[in-house]
Formats: C-alpha cells, structure tokens, sequence
C-alpha cells in the first residue's frame, strides 16, 4: 500500500526558500542566520534576540558596524526581509547615520546619492542636518508643535501608513530608527511588506498597476512650512532632491535592485494620483490599494519598543506606521535615511514568491 506524501505547508516552503537565497548563499562568508534570531512573521521581519534560548551565539549591532562584509550581509537581510530589528544596540546617532548610509553604499546606490536632510529640519539641529527626531508632540523638530496627540484628536491610523519621503525624486533606500525616550508602554511601530502587498494581487491586477505611474505630494510638510512662515531645506541629499514643491513621479510597481523582486509602491501618505488614469478613476484604485496594505494582518509585523532597540529597514519595499496611543506621554527616537536610486520596474524581476519558489526548485 502506497504512502501517502504529506503536503508541505505553503508557508513552510516560503520560509524553506528563504533561507536558501538569504545571505548565506551569497559570496558573504558571515553568516547572520548562524546567530539567535527568528522571523517575527512569514513574509516580514527578522529580530536578532539579546539572549539565545538555542545555544546560538547572539548578535548585537556593534558586532556589525564598521565591518564592511558584515554591513553588506546585514543589507542584503533587510531587503529580502523588509526591517530587521536588534533587542542588543547600544548604537549613537552619529553611528546611525554611517550604518544606514554604508548599508546604501554597499548595496550599490548612486554616488551622489548621500543622507537625507528632512525638509522640516532647522538648521543647527543639536544632532545635525542628517538625523531626524522623531517624537509625538512634534515634527522632526521642536519649532513645528503637534496639538493632535489627544485621543479624540488622533488621526485614523489606516491613514498613518507610508514610505519615508517618496515625495522625492531620490527617495530612501535605508532607515534606522532608535527611540531614545521609551514610554512604559504603548508607542509600537508596525511595517508591512511591499512584496507580499505584490504578490497577494491577481495576475490581471499586476498586469493593469505596471503600466502605471503615480505622482508623490509631501503636502502635509508644504502646509507646515507655510503656516510656520520658513523655507523648505534644500538641497536635501542628493542634487535631484531641491525645490519647494516636494513632488515627484515613481512607478506603482518598483524593482528593489538588491532582492531583483517586485512590490507595490504607493502609500497613503504621499501617493496623491495616478497618472494615466482619471481622478475619479485614480481616487478608486488608490484607496483599494492603500485598504490592502493597512486591513491586511499577514503583510506586517509589529514591534515593542524596548532600551537599546533598534529597527533597519529597506524603503523601497516596506510601508510603516506609528501606533499613537500615547496620549500625554513623550515618545522620542532619532531616525538617520539613506538616499538610494531613482525608483524603476525592471520587466524582467519578479515577485518574491515567485523567486523563492524557482530557487527552492532549483
């Protein structure tokens, strides 16, 4: 009597292919999966635990920076997994912005393509022009106060979701965030991946958003340097990043160059329209596709903020949000934003799941 073979778990074999084009089959030699780690979920988020319940030795930032094949191996685990996070990072701002920027650098970016300085930064910013303090009673800066962190004036937070600054023409590749003063409870962050947000659309979906361009407004940070009567900082970062309009056109369907994989590429914060399409028709779609990224619990992670936390991820493939459920509570992190490449659709890339699947089989 023949027996019967079990049929593997689809999120096995997701998890099963991952592991087998992660860094460890790179020409790096350093092994990330080597240390106490665990996915948080199947499709985003890896953390790199300060104890080892398993006997594998554990990891911690400063065992990273400064070492050039291991700042690329940590690059590369941040693209295929959208944020990697450390429980053990005793890590300053300054060392902040030269990982992230290193993390850029190594992954191939343009040369001009520098760290970027937040429009609403003040120049002689305590930290410098590279880092952004990010806080629930203010925006980047204390000279911009926010009024709205009561709870009956909290926005809905579905419309929290974004990527850093698409509203330029450069945007991010890499960012960091640690949060320096912890509330003792409440103030997570949560991520949700732009590849599964991809690969959770039908065929005929993929085909139609490919075709597509979408334009990328920084309104909210426009309407806050006018109210407050300043000038908007520039140039912030790379030479394509000037002007005061904060408006850029990108592809609704990006190619991350590190992974060769697709994801969706708009968000609710910056995405403002669709070109080739009708407003009407633009309003529609985009508010399908930013309900699927927001409503969708299996496209995110969510993290507790934690001493000495830190979070790494890749912009061109992630979307994140701020839980503010603070109240009066001060909530304080310093934030450092590498710029990458112009954004582009390679026809020839595929979708993570795709990928994954083609090198398990091989």
């Amino acid at each position: 009597m023949p027996v019967a073979v079990q049929e593997q778990n689809p999120v096995e074999t997701i998890k099963a292919a991952l592991t087998k084009v992660s860094v460890t089959e790179t020409n790096e030699s350093f092994d990330l999966r080597s240390y106490s780690h665990f996915d948080a979920t199947p499709s985003i988020g890896t953390e790199f635990r300060a104890y080892s319940p398993n006997g594998k030795p554990t990891l911690s930032i400063r065992d990273i920076l400064g070492n050039t094949e291991r700042e690329k191996a940590l690059g590369r685990l941040v693209s295929e997994r959208g944020v990697v996070f450390f429980r053990d990072a005793v890590i300053s701002p300054d060392e902040q912005t030269k990982l992230v920027e290193s993390l850029g650098r190594l992954g191939g970016k343009p040369s001009t393509s520098k760290l970027h300085v937040h429009p609403l930064t003040l120049g002689g910013s305590e930290l410098g022009d590279e880092i952004s303090m990010i806080s629930n009673k203010y925006i980047f800066d204390n000279h911009f106060k926010r009024d709205d962190f009561t709870v009956l004036k909290r926005k809905f937070h579905a419309y929290l979701w974004h990527s850093d600054i698409t509203f330029e023409p450069v945007p991010s590749d890499y960012a960091s965030l640690q949060i320096r003063k912890l509330p003792k409870v409440g103030g997570d962050t949560l991520w949700a991946s732009a590849y599964e947000a991809y690969d959770r659309l039908s065929p005929a979906y993929k085909s139609l958003l490919e075709g597509l361009t979408a334009t990328h407004i920084g309104q909210g940070f426009i309407d806050i340097a006018r109210k407050q009567n300043t000038t908007l900082r520039e140039p912030r970062g790379a030479p394509e990043n000037v002007g005061q309009h904060l408006s850029t056109v990108h592809p609704v369907i990006r190619t991350n160059p590190v992974t060769g994989w697709k994801g969706l590429f708009v968000n609710r914060g910056f995405t403002k329209k669709i070109n080739e399409l009708t407003q009407h028709e633009s309003d529609n779609l985009l508010d399908f596709l930013f309900e699927h990224i927001s409503a969708n619990h299996d496209l995110q992670v969510r993290f507790r903020w934690e001493e000495n936390n830190l979070a790494i991820w890749d912009n061109r493939s992630t979307f994140h949000s701020a839980t503010e459920d603070l109240d009066d509570v001060e909530r304080v992190g310093t934030r450092s934003v590498s710029l990458g490449e112009k954004p582009y659709l390679d026809p020839k890339s595929t979708g993570r799941r795709e990928a994954l699947l083609k090198a398990q089989s091989q």
